[in-house]
């Protein structure tokens, strides 16, 4: 019996691109029919209420007023922060109702949408009550926090149960060169899927330069909920580093795999249809930042039962991913798709296609229909939210599938152990 990752004592066997370019109204992606729920009103207005009013909720704020103005029937209604400041402001400057409880934002009936955009640590507890509340989520990635395997298979379930909408804040999945790789991938192309590369390839510490302190005074108290930022974290006295640069922190982060590489292995796991992954192994650490509790440089191997491998690479300490990537996002590495026939990956606005040796096949390219943006992640939402369609760009059972193998592979690196994947028991199980 060994101590996993949650500090549990567990048996061997019981042991998820930046931000965006120009926002564009309008998305030409592909999209996969789905269940479809009880349609609303095309004119209806939809009232959103942010969840986290920090550096990315920011980004969510701009870009709702930037689809209002394009003419979408869209307003922020409510803002939530545990930070009464932060929280304040967004609010007064949108003439959005305030709360620092976000469950009294899920009661206000004016919401129809809850973006949340906290820590790790908190998503998923945040969406599940959003979908209890009846209220259709965008939550950002990771889904959940490393240690929180139990907690994203109870979002699946509660999603799935539901009639809400989910939607993962991976907007690169709103580019259609992913769509149209899957359909290639469908169609036999490459053949039988066996090898994938991706990762991540940036330069920062997300410390002093990354995330800054907003009041270097603040304390605990009526304007500062630091319970509520804890969550189900360990119990720690107020530290405002804590607070304010909560990504240097393992207990509210994970570095690479959990923050970034869900832009460049969601499209992977989506354009191959993997299902859960057999297991999972990782090498990394802290080799720039010494500053930070979490590793810099992240990399994991994924087996899956499919008999496909994906390599999942990336560090904070080095900018270059490869000359294709700075067309498309030049930290986020170009996915490179191996089937037993061939090779997909992306050139500038063009999908490549390479024959093996020995394959009668000849190379080919084709257009790439759209380019990603987070205005048209949101687009999409909003779409699927009046139609009352579950089949998002980022829908939670990809999520969950997504999330697993990086949950795995965080899980390995931490322990110097293989995480494997019970699928009966649907558990991740650390073995020697």
């Amino acid at each position: 019996m060994s101590a996993g990752p949650n500090g549990k004592n567990v048996t061997r066997r019981t042991f998820i691109t930046t931000a965006s370019g120009a926002l564009v109204a309008g998305s030409a992606v592909p999209r996969v029919s789905g269940a479809r729920l009880q349609p609303v009103g095309a004119n209806d207005r939809i009232g959103v209420g942010l969840i986290g009013a920090g550096g990315r909720g920011r980004n969510h704020l701009e870009t709702v007023a930037w689809l209002k103005n394009a003419g979408e029937n869209i307003s922020l209604v409510a803002v939530c922060d545990v930070y009464r400041p932060r929280m304040q402001k967004a609010a007064e400057e949108n003439a959005a109702k305030g709360y620092m409880d976000h469950r009294e934002l899920l009661a206000d009936p004016n919401v129809d949408l809850a973006c949340i955009a906290t820590p790790d640590h908190i998503h998923g507890y945040q969406a599940i009550d959003a979908v209890q509340a009846r209220k259709d989520v965008y939550c950002e990635k990771p889904v959940t926090h490393w240690r929180q395997f139990e907690l994203i298979k109870k979002l699946a379930r509660e999603v799935s149960k539901s009639e809400q909408v989910f939607q993962l804040g991976t907007q690169g999945m709103s580019d259609s060169a992913w769509h149209q790789m899957r359909q290639l991938v469908k169609d036999g192309l490459i053949g039988q899927p066996i090898h994938a590369e991706c990762g991540y390839f940036r330069v920062g510490d997300w410390g002093e330069r990354g995330m800054p302190v907003d009041d270097p005074q603040a304390k605990p108290g009526s304007d500062l909920n630091w319970d509520a930022f804890l969550g189900d974290s360990p119990k720690r006295p107020f530290d405002v580093s804590r607070f304010f640069r909560w990504r240097m922190y393992e207990d509210y982060a994970g570095g690479p795999v959990t923050d970034l590489f869900p832009h460049s292995f969601t499209p992977v796991v989506s354009i191959f249809d993997l299902k859960m992954p057999a297991m999972a192994v990782a090498t990394g650490g802290k080799f720039r930042y010494q500053e930070r509790e979490i590793p810099d440089t992240f990399n994991t191997l994924i087996d899956y039962p499919e008999h496909v491998t994906v390599a999942v690479l990336g560090t904070q300490g080095n900018s270059y991913s490869n000359p294709n990537a700075k067309q498309r996002g030049a930290e986020c590495r170009i996915p490179v798709l191996r089937g037993w026939n061939g090779t997909l990956t992306v050139q500038g606005r063009e999908i490549v296609f390479e024959p093996c040796d020995g394959s009668q096949a000849k190379p080919q390219r084709f257009r790439i229909e759209q380019d990603q943006t987070l205005a048209d992640h949101w687009k999409n939402l909003l779409d699927c939210c009046r139609a009352r369609r579950k089949d998002t760009f980022s829908p939670v059972d990809l999520a969950y599938r997504t999330q697993t193998a990086l949950i795995m592979g965080m899980w390995a690196f931490r322990e110097g152990k293989v995480a494997r994947f019970d699928s009966a028991r649907e558990e991740i199980v650390l073995a020697s």
